[in-house]
This record gives structure tokens, sequence and C-alpha cells, in this order.
């Protein structure tokens, strides 16, 4: 590499753009033309609005912002775990709020995602057409196991989980993301996607079996297809999936 170049590391799904050798790594980069952190995203076929945040040697900077010879620059979509409020916000509105679209063909996938917390969209008779326009419309990123789907020009935030069973599909989608510390396990409905609320035991005793009635006093309902949540057996069972999730993440971290 040549003696007039920097230092460059991308987060996040800003690796979907780079060559494999440069993914989830530090890589040097000839300075580019113009010599700025604009010129820099150009050069690496990275559009300025997937761009959140840009820091050159630990300080936040601008688009503008001339590059020399030996900076570290680092380059992040936006990670809502961080407040990055008193920072230079290249992008005028949050764009990493993880909302996702899920193939026909990975629907348990999106029922775990949905149990933590995350939106994603699903449905069975959605062809492929259909998936790239609401992934372009929506910025959502699309998850299939389709290599030629996610070939496709429109779809710009796309990833194949490597494995066939939803577990694996789900450690795999919140470690290239990022996502546990984003989790908020048991807001969202996994049938219809809405967000569910509390709701007062009163409201909804009427359609509780006689058991769920004697047993339990939190109760949640969905805003969108009104079913009813409770803290039972099932409960459990997720966050048992949950303490996994997060055991086998912490067991593939480097340097674990």
């Amino acid at each position: 590499m040549a003696a007039d170049a920097v230092d460059v590391r991308c987060y996040a799904e800003l690796n979907d753009r780079l060559p494999q050798a440069h993914r989830q790594r530090a890589f040097r980069w000839a300075l580019p033309h113009p010599p700025t952190v604009g010129g820099l995203l150009g050069a690496l076929h990275l559009p300025e609005a997937d761009v959140d945040l840009a820091l050159v040697n630990g300080r936040s900077v601008g688009f503008a912002e001339r590059l020399r010879p030996g900076d570290r620059v680092a380059l992040y979509p936006v990670f809502e775990a961080l407040d990055i409020s008193a920072v230079t916000r290249l992008a005028q509105r949050p764009l990493r709020s993880p909302r996702f679209l899920v193939d026909v063909h990975l629907g348990a996938l999106a029922r775990l995602l949905r149990l933590l917390g995350f939106d994603a969209l699903w449905r069975g008779d959605w062809a492929d057409a259909e998936l790239v326009r609401i992934a372009t419309d929506e910025g959502r990123i699309l998850l299939s196991r389709d290599r030629r789907l996610l070939a496709q020009r429109a779809v710009t935030r796309g990833y194949r989980p490597p494995a066939a069973k939803p577990r694996e599909q789900l450690a795999a989608v919140c470690a290239r993301f990022e996502l546990l510390g984003l989790a908020r396990p048991f807001t969202r409905c996994t049938v219809c996607n809405a967000p569910v609320e509390p709701v007062a035991k009163a409201a909804v005793l009427h359609r509780l079996p006689a058991r769920t009635r004697a047993a339990h006093d939190r109760f949640f309902r969905c805003t969108g297809c009104d079913r009813v949540y409770w803290e039972g057996s099932h409960h459990r069972r997720m966050q048992a999936l949950l303490d996994w999730l997060a055991a086998r993440l912490a067991s593939e971290a480097p340097g674990a």
C-alpha cells in the first residue's frame, strides 16, 4: 500500500459493501481524490446516506474533513445503544433502527427476532419482487438464504444467515448486526409484529382462561391484532433462549 494512505475501519452493516478481505477489520487505503472523508466514502463505494458517524483519529468530523497520511478513520451507521448527540452526526435521521424484512422461507427467524423486540416483517406469500420493493421503500435489512435475491442491485442492505436452524440463524443475525444490546424482549407481538403494551387485568379478564386469571396479574396486549400475553411457561422458555443467545455470542466474541 502507498505511503500516502489512511487506516480505515467500518462497522456493522457498512461492511456489506466492502470486499471480503476488508470486512470486520482495519485496513489501509490510499488517500482518495479529493482527500476528504466524502472522497473516501466514494472510493469505498459507501453511500453518504448510509454513514451517520465518522471519526478521524477519534474526533467526529463531517464529509468535508480533509484527510492526511496516517489518519485513522472509523465509519459507523447509527448505533441506537450509543448516545452520540454531542458529536457530528452525518445523517439527518437514524439509519440503524434495526428493522428487518424476512423472506418467506425464514418465518421462524422472524418470530425469534420479534421475540427480541425487533421489527421483522414477514409474510408467507410475498414474491421476490415484492420483497425487493418493500426493502427499498422502507429501508429494511433483507434477510434471505437466496443468494440471487440478495444480489439484486436494488437490495442495498441484506444478509444471508449461514445456518439452516432458526436459533443458529438468530445468533448469526445478532452477531452480524450487533443486536444483543439493542434487544427489548417481549415488547413486540410474535404473530403480527406490532408492539405490545401493558394492559390492566380487569380489561382482559373476560378473555382469560380460569387458571390464568388465578395465577397471573401482569398482562400485555398487542396494539395490532389485540392478542393478550402474560408471563407464563412460554415466557420462561423464551428467557432460556435469550440466556443461550447471550452465552453463544459471548463465546464467539474475539478473544473469548
